[in-house]
């Protein structure tokens, strides 16, 4: 017998398996719309096209489900690369885009997660559509462009628009429609591309004194998104002719900076009349142009303003005429200078008798005005045979003059200044003056002894120097030498006038070598000097994890271990474990690059912050572990997309569930602290919830809230609490939606109401979020069957696939017995006859389609709720298990005394086939025409659990013949 007890045992921990499944459960998707929308298709089964005119709103609503709630993220995609939007992704349910544009079309995606399984996407395609103005141009043949332009040649009219979807073409004459062969000297080409769209052309053939006329191009998508069709007219004429224009300002126009240069463009030609407008280097005018006409004004004009600027004019016939001017702004800038020594010689000193040359270099606009002389110690120097002074070198850049002393003397040793200047002036000259004496020396670069390598600690300052000698002192130029990488300020090249490098707060990314070198015009025409300084950046141990919590309950064991990630110098490294202020233990590191501390068994006086010390020269880095006995914050079960409340006679009731995040992390959980308080209040009300067994991971807790007796918003926290003490809280806000038997009822002089859910707003019907989850709309064409594919309807109930219909999704989380109801208006029955003595209670029909197919088919009940009834709803139509894939009819005679509403309730059934689904709901006054023979079926048990408790009976029966 005991053997007989042990396998019952095991076979209702099996049944309990099956039947009480946790609720965690991996995101599922999918994406609604709100808005605008001209028309929504399906593509590939789970994609949908979501097309909208350009300039409304979008509004996608991604609904997720899943526990704990998953992260949603929105993305976009164009093509091939990821397009972000709104400068970021955007991480919530509704993605909203107001005034939406033709570049922001392409596939939204929606992306869940959280934490279990893989992430569940979605996405839809928006497509926007609009239609540009048309454009019509006209041109003729080059070959037949002789004499007037229009006179008994061929002419084609070409019409083109942008547009999404592709445009559709038609032309008028006057009021005439044209089209292929109705004219003999008229052609209509089929519409090609072009960089303006898709382009229609007409073709005049040998023109005729009718074809003078107005022509009407119309562009058209068929009023579709609403987008009306666009037109455009053009009359030809004899005179009908391609613009030309005037410019009436010099080629180039050289201006000073700051001068007010004024443009003139006349329109000499052309019919129509040509539109002019301008552009500089064939981009916008700068913002300060001033435009009148054909007349540009550029006031105070500065050398960033320079350029071609060009007049254009267009009347759509022929090509654009074009006229062009360049404006030069006159400018000096970057003046240098350089010494060449005798180069016959092997070393770079001056010396008497040698011959020396001075260049002088400078950029000057335009470079034809630029004009150099020279001084010697202030006065003017003019050319001679010893002293030859030349205004352009073929073997240096333009722009540079130089000056030959040939067998320097001793009187030639002074002050020498180049002077660059413009013919024209209006702007300052530039001076460069050049020292030549016995001490002028070319340049030495030497490092300091000491000076490299270089050791600092990270965030000091630091100070790289090299000696610089030579006359005239040149500038020294720092760069990294072993990488390609800015230098601290940011430049590749650091100028220093002193020789030494001052860098402030370093960095270990600053380690390395750098270069010093002379400049490249450093007063002597020599390669240049350069040396290196290595400089060393010591610093702390950079470790991991830099901080960690771990929960943990008594009595069991943890390790905690904390690891170098690097460090400088690397391998003088000690170690020092913490309690609180507590030495724990010390050592040193050999080969490995980790230190570990174990805790055989955890006390109350081991929960605290564990601290690791890795030390060097430089400093150290901690690791910091938090052991805690706290609980994990439980997490709101979320069974609703929004949770509401329901009006009950004076009190509001809500039924809190949740589930608890990793309850076997510490001890058990003995008891939740539930606090409640009104939104926007201080007070809290506090009551404790004991719990009796362990938790498990998964496991939906409940409890209901009551005597709540204001329709208020309130805010819910709870908080675990074990042994150790109080956990980490999780707070929610739960919002009340009135729906009071007190609510006037609609459609007090009805006759007859019919609800096929083909709107989103179900004909007022409600849900009832006392209960455990709701009723969903949707239509076969939108509804993904691939994970319960053998249940639910294929159709509506006429049959189309894309009309609407209520069903209850039995997928998880959803458990058995779980319930969902939909509550209809509320209704006023009919006025009493004011002709009789006695007032009988009117009859009404109730009538509705349903669909219960599936291995897994619950309960669908049906209740009638009265305003002048307070006690329970009364039960008139029930029915449970598989009835079969196809819609059937349910008919129903109610006699409702006062204001009354009707119930639909689906009950989930043992397993995730389970789908009852309702459609075309009707109340109609009268009896019902031949009602079915039996308006109460009920099922006592469904097909799923007939199997199971026949199998515990075999397995029963089987038992007791083996025990005899």
């Amino acid at each position: 017998m005991d053997i007989i007890f042990a396998l019952l045992w095991l076979l209702a921990a099996l049944f309990e398996g099956v039947f009480c499944q946790g609720i965690y459960a991996p995101p599922n998707v999918r994406i609604i719309h709100s808005g605008h929308a001209c028309n929504i298709e399906e593509e590939r089964y789970t994609e949908r096209v979501y097309t909208i005119r350009e300039g409304e709103t979008l509004e996608l609503t991604c609904l997720v489900s899943g526990h704990p709630r998953p992260q949603i993220r929105w993305t976009k995609t164009a093509g091939s690369a990821t397009d972000r939007f709104q400068d970021s992704s955007v991480f919530n349910e509704t993605l909203r885009i107001t005034r939406i544009q033709r570049h922001q079309g392409g596939r939204y995606y929606c992306k869940a997660e959280n934490g279990l399984g893989t992430p569940a996407i979605k996405s839809i395609r928006v497509d926007v559509y609009y239609l540009d103005d048309p454009i019509v141009t006209v041109h003729q043949s080059i070959g037949e462009a002789k004499e007037q332009f229009y006179y008994e040649r061929t002419v084609f009219l070409r019409c083109a628009a942008n547009s999404n979807p592709p445009v559709r073409y038609s032309w008028k004459r006057g009021r005439e429609f044209l089209s292929q062969g109705s004219d003999k000297g008229v052609e209509i080409y089929e519409p090609f591309f072009t960089q303006q769209g898709e382009t229609k052309i007409l073709k005049l053939k040998n023109l005729r004194p009718q074809d003078y006329a107005n022509y009407t191009c119309t562009a058209s998508v068929r009023n579709v998104c609403g987008i009306p069709d666009k037109s455009v007219l053009f009359r030809l004429t004899n005179k009908t002719a391609s613009p030309s224009i005037k410019l009436l300002v010099e080629d180039p126009i050289v201006a000073n900076p700051g001068q007010t240069v004024t443009l003139v463009c006349i329109i000499s030609g052309g019919e129509p009349n040509p539109t002019l407008t301008w552009v500089r280097n064939g981009e916008e005018l700068p913002k300060k142009s001033v435009l009148n006409g054909g007349t540009l004004t550029i006031p105070a004009i500065s050398t960033e303003e320079a350029g071609v600027y060009s007049c254009v004019a267009s009347n759509n016939v022929g090509n654009p005429a074009k006229k062009s001017t360049n404006i030069v702004v006159r400018a000096l800038k970057k003046g240098r200078f350089w010494i060449t020594p005798d180069p016959y010689h092997n070393d770079d000193n001056i010396q008497i008798g040698r011959e020396v040359k001075i260049s002088c270099q400078v950029e000057a606009t335009p470079p034809e005005e630029l004009m150099f002389s020279w001084l010697k110690n202030g006065r003017p120097l003019r050319s001679s045979e010893r002293m030859v002074i030349t205004q352009t070198d073929p073997d240096v850049a333009p722009g540079t003059t130089n000056l030959d002393i040939i067998d320097l003397k001793f009187t030639d040793f002074g002050t020498y200044t180049c002077v660059a200047s413009l013919k024209n002036g209006g702007i300052p000259e530039i001076s460069i003056d050049v020292n030549i004496s016995s001490t002028t020396v070319p340049p030495n670069l030497t490092v300091p002894r000491g000076k490299s390598p270089l050791a600092t600690q990270e965030g000091d300052t630091v100070e790289l120097q090299c000696l610089v000698s030579g006359k005239p002192k040149p500038i020294i130029l720092w760069s990294r030498a072993d990488k390609e990488v800015p230098m601290p300020d940011g430049n590749m090249q650091t100028e220093s006038y002193d020789g030494v490098l001052r860098i402030v707060n370093v960095s270990r990314e600053m380690s390395g070598t750098y270069r010093c070198q002379t400049s490249q015009y450093n007063g002597f025409n020599v390669k240049p000097r350069e040396a290196i300084v290595e400089l060393i950046v010591q610093y702390p141990p950079a470790v991991e994890p830099v901080y960690t919590e771990i929960r943990q309950g008594l009595g069991r064991p943890f390790s905690l271990s904390c690891r170098v990630l690097r460090a400088h110098p690397s391998r003088v490294l000690t170690y020092e474990w913490k309690l609180g202020t507590r030495l724990l233990t010390t050592g040193k590191f050999d080969t490995r690059d980790e230190t570990e501390y174990h805790v055989r068994a955890l006390n109350r006086e081991g929960y605290g912050a564990y601290t690791c010390d890795i030390t060097n020269e430089a400093g150290a880095g901690r690791c910091t572990f938090l052991v805690t006995g706290k609980a994990y914050p439980p997490e709101f079960y979320y069974d609703t997309y929004s949770a509401l409340w329901q009006n009950k006679p004076r009190v509001y009731g809500f039924k809190l569930q949740w589930t608890q995040m990793n309850p076997n992390a510490v001890d058990r959980i003995m008891a939740y602290r539930l606090g409640i308080k009104q939104t926007g209040h201080q007070r809290w009300w506090e009551q404790e919830i004991p719990i009796e067994d362990n938790i498990q991971k998964g496991e939906l807790l409940t409890y209901n809230l009551t005597e709540l007796i204001k329709p208020e918003a309130y805010q819910v926290r709870l908080t675990p609490i074990t042994r150790f003490g109080e956990g980490d809280s999780t707070e929610r806000i739960i919002h009340y939606s009135e729906a009071s038997r007190d609510t006037a009822p609609v459609n007090p002089h009805w006759s007859k109401f019919h609800c096929g859910f083909e709107e989103d707003t179900i004909c007022m019907f409600t849900q009832d979020k006392t209960e455990e989850f709701d009723w969903t709309r949707h239509s076969a064409a939108t509804r993904d069957t691939k994970y319960t594919p053998n249940t639910g309807p294929s159709s509506d109930r006429t049959g189309s696939k894309q009309g609407f219909y209520m069903y209850i999704e039995t997928s998880r989380p959803r458990l058995e017995g779980d319930k969902a109801r939909l509550l209809t208006p509320s209704f006023n029955v009919a006025p009493k006859n004011p002709y009789g003595n006695v007032a009988a209670n009117p009859t009404y029909c109730f009538s509705f389609y349903y669909h219960m197919y599936g291995k897994h088919i619950g309960t669908l009940n049906v209740y009638l709720r009265q305003k002048s009834q307070t006690g329970q709803d009364t039960s008139v139509w029930t029915l449970s298990g598989n009835q079969g894939d196809r819609w059937r009819q349910a008919r129903v005679n109610i006699n409702p005394t006062s204001s009354f509403q009707m119930i639909l309730e689906g009950i989930r059934g043992s397993g995730i086939e389970g789908d009852i689904a309702i459609d075309d709901v009707t109340i109609e006054e009268g009896e019902c025409r031949d009602p079915p023979p039996s308006s109460n079926i009920r099922s006592l048990a469904s097909p799923a659990e007939v199997h199971i408790w026949q199998l515990c009976l075999t397995f029963l029966l089987v038992l007791v013949g083996l025990r005899r």
